[in-house]
Formats: C-alpha cells, structure tokens, sequence
C-alpha cells in the first residue's frame, strides 16, 4: 500500500487490521489453528498470569477469537512443537522459527545481582547439578529441586526460591526451555534440544540480521509505527534499532509516511491494508499489543492508559485491573473487571467512557461484550458497582438486554 500520509483514523485501522482487530470473530469451535494463528499473526504473545479476570495473554487470544478452551490453549502451545517461549517483549510464547533470532538475547541475559541465586555459596556448581539432574531425568520443576536456604527475606519482598531462580538463570541463557506448565502456570523445564526441533535449534543468525527479522516482524504486527513503536516491541536498543530500520526502508519492507498529529516519521508496513471500515468490539489485555507500548496507544487512540495494580489503592484513579473497550476504530470504555469465581459473577467494579462517546451505543457493546466474557469464563451474572459516570449507562443496557 502506497501512501505517504494518513489520517489518524486511517492509521488506527491500519492498525487493528494488522493486528487481526478488524474483522468478526471466527465463528463455530476454535481449535489450535486460530489460537496458533493469532500468535503467529503478532509475532508473539506476553505472558502474564495475574488471575483476577483471566491471565493476560488468553484475554489476547479471546480478544480476538472468542471463547476458546485453555486446555486446547496449552495444547497448542506446549505440545505441538510450533511455539516455545522467551524473553521476547517481555516474557513471552513466540514461534520457534523465533529461537535463532534471540540468540544474541540469550548471549546478553543477566540475571538481576539481588537474585537469591547469587547468596548461594558455590553456585555455579549448584547450577551445573540442576543441568545434569534434568539431563538425566528430564523435565522439572523447581519444586522438583531440593530446597536450598536462600537470603533471609526482607519485608516487601517478592518470595523466590533459589531453585526457581537457578531454573530461570537457565532459562535466560537458553540452556533450559520451558517444556510445559502445570494447572498452577508453574513452568516446567527441560533441556532445549528436546523442544526446539532442530532446524531452529541448530541455525545460527547474525545479530545484525536477526534484529532486521525482528524488526520487520514488529512492523508488519504494527502496520503502521514510528521507529520508537518498533524497537520496543522486541525490547530493541533505539541506537541499535535505527540502522536496522534504515535497512528495511531500503530494502522496501518499510517506507516512511506521515501521519496526522504524530511528531515522529512513522513506517508503514509493506504487508499493511487500510480497510474501509472497522465494526468490531473487544475488551483489551492491559498487555494486548494494541496498547502495551502506552505512548502509542495515547498517539492512536488518544488514550492515556496506565495499569494501576501496583499503585497503592488510595491513589489509584480508575481501579486495580483496568481494561480498555474497543468498539469500532476507538477505545470508548475502560473498565474495572473481576472474576468472582465463588459466586460465578462477573464484578464490574468501575466503568468510564471516553470523552465525545454515544454513551448508549458504547454501553450496549459494551453490555454484549461482557456477556461473552461471562459465559467464556463460566460466570453466571454481571454485577456492576457505581463507582464511574459510565456504570450507571453500563448497569440500564445489561437490563435491557436481558
């Protein structure tokens, strides 16, 4: 698509045709196919396992496609030897043909100093058993490990244990890949030429090329992005970043464009389409890659978006698991969700609309939406709190719509 300037509409449906968020749902049973295909079509998924709605990454994925099983998830993912996972974005599944692109990211993997790992005396012979323990026995846990005294904990402390933190050291370096993880999304690890086919684990790529690879998949998962957009989606070093992207304007994978508004040239995707129109509705993972780089998402969508669960709760301003609500090609919505399992209700602890929004049309997608969710996650009712303009809009249109 050649076009040298956009309208900020035509960047935003740019931008959610290129990440699948332009289009209907497929309809019918979702099996390994779309799941593999959603993951394939973003390049790749973080993963986040807070669980006060669903973990992040299957909301991702259900974004997209609509209620699917998790079990034919971690199917997908872990046995069918297409996917493995990485520090990538963050950590994250990515496709196996990704493995030799991030071998220069293995190489540079350093484990944080205060890792408990390190009080260990003698721990690179610790970490050199856990190696020949899984050589020999094949995948673990680090439950698995027996347990080593590590630094006595402080309070605030975030609890890991050495072996969880030998078994990650491992991970970082590429000398472990996860095999599996277990109903309590605790990783299991094994040796990484018994999960990488050996087409991807033996190739070797050249740094230079493999973050050109890496940057042309992030464009082609952007549609359209500014040279900042691109190197965080694989956490790339901006004065590594820039001659790689020189490289891809030259060789046509990408060209410069304007777009309306923007500051920064942005790069629009060779692969890009500009569809006609975008008639769609999802709630989005505070992690979707539609919005996890927020200064693009405030540039796209006038959003200014910050997830609050880390602030203290008489600070925050619009709750503790806040996710935005698209509806056509804007974000109209935000809202605060719980899963409140013992009593199978969906809580919708906060609502807010965005500025200039049909408050009606947007509640009653809205109220559409959350029903999906609700039976996706087996809850039974939606329950919606009075706290936000929005919830009161939100609370009428759930009535009406039985």
């Amino acid at each position: 698509m050649a076009r040298d300037r956009l309208s900020i509409a035509e960047a935003r449906r740019i931008a959610l045709a290129a990440q699948g968020l332009d289009r209907p749902r497929p309809a019918g049973r979702i099996d390994a196919r779309h799941i593999g295909g959603v993951i394939r079509r973003l390049g790749l998924l973080q993963l986040d396992f807070v669980n006060v709605l669903v973990p992040a990454h299957h909301l991702v994925a259900f974004s997209r496609l609509g209620g699917y099983s998790l079990e034919a998830f971690r199917r997908s993912v872990y046995e069918r030897a297409e996917f493995t996972e990485h520090w990538a974005h963050e950590a994250s599944i990515v496709p196996m043909d990704t493995w030799p692109l991030l071998a220069y990211r293995r190489e540079r993997f350093r484990q944080s100093p205060h890792s408990p790992l390190f009080k260990v005396k003698n721990h690179r012979k610790y970490l050199s058993q856990i190696l020949e323990i899984i050589a020999e026995k094949g995948a673990i846990t680090s439950q698995d490990l027996e347990p080593v005294a590590g630094p006595a904990r402080r309070p605030g402390d975030w609890h890991r244990s050495v072996p969880r933190a030998a078994l990650e050291h491992h991970f970082g370096h590429g000398r472990v890949a996860v095999a599996n993880r277990m109903a309590n999304f605790q990783r299991s690890y094994d040796l990484p030429e018994r999960i990488i086919p050996a087409r991807w684990h033996a190739r070797s790529s050249p740094v230079e090329d493999a973050q050109r690879e890496l940057l042309a998949r992030a464009a082609t998962a952007l549609g359209v992005a500014t040279s900042h957009d691109l190197a965080d989606y694989f956490r790339m070093r901006m004065p590594e970043a820039r001659p790689r992207i020189d490289e891809l304007a030259a060789a046509g994978i990408i060209h410069e464009v304007r777009v309306d508004g923007w500051r920064e040239t942005a790069w629009l995707a060779r692969s890009a389409r500009l569809p006609r129109t975008v008639d769609t509705a999802a709630l989005l993972s505070p992690f979707d890659p539609l919005v996890w780089f927020r200064p693009r998402a405030e540039r796209l969508f006038d959003f200014h978006y910050r997830i609050e669960i880390y602030v203290p709760q008489h600070r925050r301003k619009w709750g503790y698991y806040v996710l935005p609500f698209l509806c056509g090609d804007r974000i109209v919505a935000r809202v605060d969700l719980k899963a409140d399992r013992p009593h199978r209700r969906l809580l919708v602890r906060a609502a807010y609309a965005e500025a200039g929004v049909d408050t009606s049309a947007s509640a009653h997608r809205l109220a559409a939406e959350l029903r999906v969710l609700g039976e996706w996650l087996g809850l039974d009712d939606i329950a919606v709190a009075r706290r936000g303009a929005f919830a009161k809009h939100l609370a009428a249109a759930l009535r009406t719509s039985g």
